[in-house]
C-alpha cells in the first residue's frame, strides 16, 4: 500500500505566504507525476499546479507568478510554495501522485487527505 502525508496549511493573513509538502510512503518503484488540487465549499475540485518525473511543471492562470511547485525525488516529496495569497485562495489542498508498484506495474493514482488553507484579510 501507499500513503501519502501532507502538511504545511493553516491561517495566514492576504498577502503573506505557505509552503505545502506531500510525501509518499510505502512499497513502490517510482513517481511519474505530481501535482497539487484544491476544492473550495460549494465547489469543484480543481487543478492548480502539476510537475513530471523530468521536472517540467504547468500551472493554472489564477496562480500563475505566485506559486511554485517543486519535487524531491530522493525524499519521494512535492511541494508548493504559495505567495501573494488572497482570500480567494481559501481552500482543502489535495496531492495527487501517479505511482508505479508491484500491484500497478504501470501507474495508478493516489490522492492526499487534503490539508486546509485560510487566507484572512
Amino acid at each position: 500500500q501507499v500513503q501519502l502525508a501532507e502538511s504545511g496549511g493553516g491561517l495566514v493573513q492576504a498577502g503573506g505566504s505557505l509552503r505545502l509538502s506531500c510525501t509518499a510512503s510505502g512499497n513502490f518503484y517510482s513517481i511519474k507525476t505530481m501535482d497539487w488540487y484544491r476544492q473550495a465549499p460549494g465547489k469543484q475540485r480543481e487543478l492548480v499546479a502539476t510537475i513530471t518525473s523530468d521536472g517540467t511543471t504547468n500551472y493554472k492562470d489564477f496562480v500563475k507568478g505566485r506559486f511554485t511547485i517543486s519535487r524531491d525525488n530522493v525524499k519521494n516529496t512535492v511541494y508548493l510554495q504559495m505567495n501573494s495569497l488572497e482570500p480567494e485562495d481559501t481552500s482543502v489542498y489535495m496531492c495527487k501522485m501517479d505511482i508505479s508498484s508491484w500491484s500497478y506495474p504501470r501507474g495508478m493514482d493516489y490522492w492526499g487527505k487534503g490539508t486546509l488553507v485560510t487566507v484572512s484579510l
